[in-house]
């Protein structure tokens, strides 16, 4: 019998994005948030959001998130 495990992590928040000299952030690997799957060479600043979400709100909280092949699947933020 084989059984398939989601692994849920707690991931920093600098680890997941960097901040670019001009401010905007960009995302250090693959991700996925409520449907939308964004990666390398995409940079963005304050009020763009991926699948609803402002990654600019949620700067310097931890992220809850599970790896499925490669992409990092973000299931929600920690308070501070």
């Amino acid at each position: 019998m084989s059984y398939d495990m989601l692994v849920v992590m707690r991931y920093r928040f600098n680890d997941i994005f960097q901040t670019n000299p001009d401010g905007s952030l960009s995302p250090r690997r693959p991700l996925h948030i409520n449907g939308v799957t964004f990666g390398y060479g995409v940079s963005f600043n304050r009020g763009v959001a991926f699948g609803g979400v402002d990654f600019f709100n949620f700067r310097g909280r931890d992220i809850e998130a599970d790896d499925t092949s490669g992409v990092l699947n973000i299931r929600g933020f920690y308070n501070a």
